[in-house]
């Protein structure tokens, strides 16, 4: 935000500045909040011998959810794919009756694609070491504090219900 020249600069320019650039700025603005939609929430709580996320995923089956443990790091990820009715075979006259049944959209603001999250974990831990369940939207994964293993490749978590 722009202040009069009792704060800083003349106050002229700072208002034109201000209203030349307001539809860019709200655009920013704008693109932000809808990139932290996008994300998902995550709260990181701390025990004695142990650490807890709970990651939001409203929406998501818990086919689309993966963990993945990569290089020390937690890597994970849900993809929300907009699903089509496949059923009909295609012909010309279907195709064009299917054309005319989609609804035209006054608001969309559900989320349809790909985000991820990645956790620096440290490159001791193995998949056994995590676990993850999956129940109302929240993904949840504990990890232990202290584990001394070697290192190894990309290892996938399997998720619980």
């Amino acid at each position: 935000m722009y202040y009069p020249s009792l704060f800083n600069g003349d106050f002229a320019s700072d208002l034109f500045d201000e209203v030349l650039n307001f539809p860019v700025d709200y655009g920013k603005r704008l693109r932000n909040e809808m990139l932290d939609k996008k994300r998902c929430t995550t709260d990181i709580k701390e025990y004695d011998d142990k650490y807890e996320l709970e990651m939001e995923f409203p929406g998501y089956d818990k086919a689309d959810i993966k963990a993945e443990l990569k290089n020390g790091y937690l890597i994970v990820s849900a993809e929300h794919v907009e699903k089509k009715d496949t059923t009909a075979d295609a012909t010309e006259e279907t195709e064009a009756a299917e054309q005319k049944a989609e609804p035209k959209y006054l608001c969309r603001e559900r989320f349809h694609g790909k985000v991820e999250r990645s956790f620096y974990v440290g490159k001791d831990l193995t998949k056994e070491d995590i676990t993850a369940q999956y129940a109302n939207g929240v993904l949840t994964l504990v990890i232990p504090k202290k584990v001394s293993r070697p290192e190894g490749e990309s290892e996938i978590i399997s998720i619980t219900d």
